[in-house]
């Protein structure tokens, strides 16, 4: 691009190109004739293909004709990197996607796109309801990177977001990917426009939690690659709001998804990275050491966990929340939580079960989940122990006990962990009940993701 040149958008409208009005090549949506329009103006195909989110190369493969660009998506990108009023080029006005329609069947699984049944999903094979959640994050990527709203406004969204994150541990993953849906349009409209420093920084602050949201229900559903670039979004979100507080939790967050679907070495640095955010504790700080610890105990690094666990609950008696159901908070249940986790990757059974316990007592019946895959840690102790069928009769209950929309690939997941870990000679009926249960919740989860889903939890 020229230096200290910008594009004019009257040149769309009164620009002339081979001696034609340019709009007639929009109209047409002629994009070469476009890009060259451009090039002839001082903008380099480099700058061009930056401002619509192209590679150079395919740039100028477009301006010489060896490549058209006919995909609606692109074409709105382009539209938006250049300036080009949309209705130029036939693309009607500047509508939001449809949430309801984008989240309301979100969550098939990748074992739905091509796996096995009773498999579990890759994550990296979303179906077309996932798909269109891609295309809202790529958009408020987009108006995070590029944006005058009234102070009320913001407020506004930042009570919806709060009510958002108390309904959050109680809801279903589908049901609150719908709900959030919303509320990501609204932060895309108004970050289109950059807002004053003061009132963007909050802007990205609730785009960041609702974009963590969105990540950790995707993870939920077993949909791991998406969840990995909605936790990118969440991160790039945290930074521009200048938060320490949230920068700290987006990344304490996001461990959580190589923790339980990938390598627990990326969930350390991932912790360790949100710790080294700054130095001030904070609950998050906590968080992340907690789930340092956990990671590390996943990975069997014995002496380095225990040293970890020591640290977390040091930092837990300073910082840590008082109790709270809220999404994010991280009070003494949850760091049980996560202690839970530790000692029974440790092996330290006897401690894992007492952690357990105290845990589940304190835990109430609005927050289905964490409970959940506290009892599938000890179905995991009680196989260290030997007590196989009693293993199998506590993983059973665990899944059984949860509401149909719950039971989600990251249950799913950790059952499968138990079976894998009870012996092949020792596996009987209770295991074969057990196998059938988590085929029959796959199977149910395709269905609910194919049907009209259920609005409330």
């Amino acid at each position: 691009m020229p230096v200290g040149s910008q594009i004019d958008p009257s040149w769309w409208t009164s620009g002339l190109w081979e001696g034609r009005p340019i709009r007639e090549s929009l109209r047409r949506r002629d994009v070469a004739a476009t890009f060259r329009f451009l090039h002839a103006r001082g903008f380099s195909y480099g700058a061009i293909a930056a401002l619509v989110g192209i590679s150079a190369n395919r740039a100028a493969e477009v301006a010489k004709g060896v490549r058209q660009v006919t995909a609606y998506e692109v074409l709105e990108r382009i539209a938006v990197g250049l300036s080009i009023p949309r209705v130029l080029m036939g693309l009607g006005q500047d509508q939001d996607v449809d949430a309801s329609r984008a989240f309301s069947a979100v969550g098939e699984t990748a074992s739905t796109a091509g796996g096995q049944p009773g498999r579990p999903p890759t994550g990296d094979g979303v179906g077309g309801e996932v798909g269109l959640l891609a295309r809202l994050r790529n958009e408020l990527d987009e108006a995070l990177a590029s944006s005058s709203a009234a102070p009320r406004q913001v407020e506004l969204i930042e009570e919806s977001v709060s009510d958002h994150m108390r309904m959050y541990p109680s809801a279903p993953p589908r049901v609150m990917l719908t709900r959030l849906a919303a509320e990501c349009v609204e932060v895309k409209v108004l970050s289109r426009r950059r807002q004053p420093a003061a009132i963007q920084a909050r802007l990205s602050g609730a785009a960041a939690l609702l974009a963590t949201m969105c990540a950790d229900a995707l993870m939920r559903l077993g949909e791991v690659g998406e969840a990995r670039r909605w936790y990118r979004t969440a991160t790039c979100a945290a930074d521009d709001s200048a938060q320490p507080r949230l920068r700290v939790l987006v990344r304490a967050q996001s461990a959580m998804l190589p923790y339980y679907f990938g390598d627990p070495q990326q969930a350390v640095s991932l912790t360790e990275a949100a710790l080294a955010v700054t130095e001030t504790p904070t609950p998050s700080s906590a968080l992340a050491a907690a789930g340092r610890a956990r990671a590390l105990a996943r990975l069997g690094a014995v002496e380095e966990a225990r040293a970890a666990i020591g640290q977390a609950k040091e930092m837990f008696e300073q910082v840590g929340d008082d109790d709270s159901d809220a999404a994010f908070r991280f009070p003494a249940k949850r760091m049980l939580f996560y202690l839970s986790g530790a000692n029974t990757w440790l092996g330290d059974t006897k401690e894992a079960y007492r952690v357990q316990e105290e845990a589940l007592r304190l835990y109430g019946p609005s927050v289905p989940i964490d409970p959940t895959l506290i009892a599938l840690d000890r179905s995991m102790c009680m196989v260290q122990d030997r007590r196989l069928a009693e293993a199998v009769v506590s993983a059973l209950d665990a899944v059984a006990g949860l509401p149909e929309g719950q039971r989600t690939e990251i249950v799913l997941t950790r059952v499968c962990e138990v079976v894998s870990a009870i012996p092949a000679r020792h596996r009987g009926s209770e295991v074969a009940a057990l196998t059938e249960l988590v085929r029959a919740c796959r199977e149910g989860g395709r269905t609910l993701a194919g049907g009209t889903p259920v609005l409330d939890p």
